[in-house]
């Protein structure tokens, strides 16, 4: 009960803070892209906000027979502190990052939550111009996520990890992530063969911001085309919320890191809370 009271307090944090600099920066079309209007919210942004999706969904697997050990909720919270004012050399700025991620079996007795991913890192963020037009950012990070078990359910490993996000239109943007991997958990060394090497998503959104949608591939090592697969899809309860209505369908290796070695083919429906202007993945 701890657990969850410390869990709600973050996302309740999470849902009252500003989203992040998006906001500002999508809060009139004709400085969307402005470099100077970007620079400025960059830099007067809050310094606390959102960083990937925070979402909370439930359903069950596809294929085996849904029953109350595999139908279970997945949450995830993510959230961002920008730890300098002005920028640093390069046009950078620091930020340190948490995500968690959770799978709780609310079926089963005592609603058991049976795998708790943390996930902070530091890094550098710089927003990206080309002729003068903000097309997005890269961003440097080091980070580590282990599941907080020992013996034998021990996981955990680090990461120095390269990603960037690119505004293709105002309705489609990529983004791609490349990691250094350092494999220090003893119950995990071929976490790699599971949870991949780099990954490559797709977003689109409506013109009127109320659908979006996205596709995410990570790569699994290896020389053939082994990948795991995140769909979501995205529906806005109204204009003037970072609310949607949100199904997210998984289809892989890695999708925790208990049983990172379990393919998984589920799909799980429930609500989310995007950033406006970029959901890292």
């Amino acid at each position: 009960m701890r657990r969850i009271a410390v869990l709600l307090g973050i996302i309740m944090a999470a849902l009252l803070c500003p989203a992040d600099v998006g906001a500002q920066i999508l809060s009139s079309n004709e400085n969307r892209f402005n470099p100077d209007s970007i620079r400025r919210d960059f830099k007067n942004q809050p310094y606390f906000g959102l960083y990937k999706d925070n979402y909370f969904i439930f359903g069950p697997p596809l294929g085996p027979k849904a029953n109350k050990h595999n139908t279970n909720i997945k949450f995830q919270i993510s959230v961002a502190q920008r730890l300098t004012n002005a920028t640093l050399p390069w046009g950078t700025y620091l930020y340190l990052f948490y995500s968690q991620k959770c799978f709780w079996n609310v079926l089963e007795n005592s609603m058991p939550m049976t795998d708790l991913n943390f996930n902070p890192g530091i890094g550098l963020t710089k927003p990206l111009f080309v002729k003068n037009r903000y097309v997005g950012k890269v961003s440097l990070i080091v980070e580590h996520e282990s599941n907080g078990r020992d013996s034998i359910w021990s996981r955990s490993w680090n990461k120095v990890s390269l990603a960037a996000n690119i505004i293709i239109d105002p309705n489609l943007s990529v983004a791609g992530k490349v990691w250094i991997p350092i494999v220090d958990g003893e119950n995990n060394r071929d976490i790699l063969r599971y949870s991949g090497i780099y990954q490559m998503s797709v977003q689109a959104m409506s013109n009127n911001r109320k659908f979006s949608g996205a596709l995410t591939l990570v790569k699994r090592k290896g020389w053939n085309l082994n990948y795991n697969t995140i769909l979501e899809l995205a529906y806005r309860f109204s204009k003037q919320s970072n609310q949607f209505f949100f199904l997210q369908y998984y289809n892989g290796y890695g999708e925790g890191l208990l049983d990172y070695k379990v393919w998984k083919s589920q799909v799980r429906v429930g609500i989310v809370i995007k950033p406006q202007l970029f959901s890292d993945f």
